[in-house]
């Protein structure tokens, strides 16, 4: 009796076991994810179809964003940061040095064709010189140290390795957070002090008709600044303003209105900033290289009288008139 009870149980045994072995496989299938069951990437597609689209999860903390598991958002910008961006920038800075090179083997140096004079006359005053170079070496830091956050990982680290290229890094990224706020500051003071210079008009036009004397001979009259110098101006000021946007933006996400925002604002300054460092090497090159006796206006102030009727005749006209042009109270403009 006690055998048979044995073998009954054994036998129970070992077709509940049998039984178990065949449903475990079935039961997995049920329950474990597979690309047919869950099948992500269709759903992350779908996502795509919706910019503020994300997958959340729970959280038992304060911080509502901590629940963000995926938006696919993210990746668009991942690859625009990463790949579009540099193209852009590759594009646009090295576009314009060559473009600069090939200006110069063509046309060479923009010379004073009637000399010096041995007389000099006002372009800019101290504080006009002042704001200028705060607005320019604070740019000068950040457009390096921003070229770096993009070109950085590609063309500095493989020559100075991982430690070296962190501490550049570091220091880039605090020179780039504080040098922001003289540089803006900088932007607003030209715009109020030149302003009064650089509203566009009928002689700007007649100036860049006449190839503003980069093309052909002699120079068409201008005022203090030229068609060339405004374009530069507003381009400064309007592209110094969103900067500084964009940039206020970056420094204090919070305020920005979501990571969605932040992206955008990157997108934004990453654009607008490699356009200025391109425009700004044309200014460098124009104002150094490029033509002779035009640094002398932001170096020491002063420019030869010869200098300043050709490139801005009716300039040195009201400057005559104001008494501003000792020794000579009958010069005439330029033609």
């Amino acid at each position: 009796m006690r055998l048979g009870a044995h073998l009954r149980l054994l036998v129970t045994g070992l077709l509940l076991s049998f039984a178990v072995a065949l449903a475990v496989p079935a039961f997995a299938q049920q329950v474990n994810p597979t690309a047919d069951s869950v099948k992500e990437q269709q759903f992350l597609d779908a996502l795509k179809g919706n910019p503020s689209a994300e997958l959340t999860g729970r959280i038992t903390i304060p911080d509502g964003k901590a629940a963000t598991l995926e938006r696919p958002a993210g990746r668009d910008w991942r690859a625009f940061h990463q790949g579009t961006m540099i193209k852009v920038g590759a594009v646009v800075v090295l576009g314009m040095l060559l473009l600069l090179a090939l200006f110069y083997l063509v046309r060479g140096r923009i010379r004073l064709e009637s000399g010096l004079s041995g007389r000099t006359l006002t372009r800019f005053n101290g504080f006009e010189r002042f704001m200028h170079w705060l607005t320019a070496a604070c740019f000068i830091v950040l457009a390096l140290s921003g070229l770096n956050v993009t070109f950085g990982k590609l063309l500095l680290l493989p020559l100075v390795g991982p430690q070296t290229f962190t501490n550049i890094s570091v220091v880039a990224k605090w020179a780039h957070n504080y040098l922001a706020w003289p540089f803006m500051l900088g932007i607003a003071l030209m715009f109020v002090v030149w302003i009064k210079d650089n509203i566009p008009g009928m002689v700007d036009l007649r100036w860049f008709a006449a190839g503003g004397g980069i093309v052909g001979k002699g120079h068409p009259p201008a005022k203090r600044f030229n068609g060339g110098q405004k374009i530069m101006f507003w381009t400064v000021v309007i592209g110094g303003a969103a900067l500084s946007l964009s940039g206020l933006n970056l420094l204090f996400p919070f305020f920005s209105g979501g990571v969605l925002a932040m992206q955008f604002w990157n997108v934004v300054h990453g654009i607008v900033a490699v356009l200025m460092v391109a425009a700004i090497l044309a200014h460098i090159y124009i104002g150094t290289l490029g033509m002779e006796g035009a640094f002398d206006a932001m170096g020491s102030g002063e420019v030869d009288l010869n200098w300043a009727r050709e490139h801005h005749s009716l300039w040195v006209a009201e400057e005559m008139q104001k008494g501003h042009v000792p020794g000579s109270p009958t010069l005439q403009p330029a033609e």
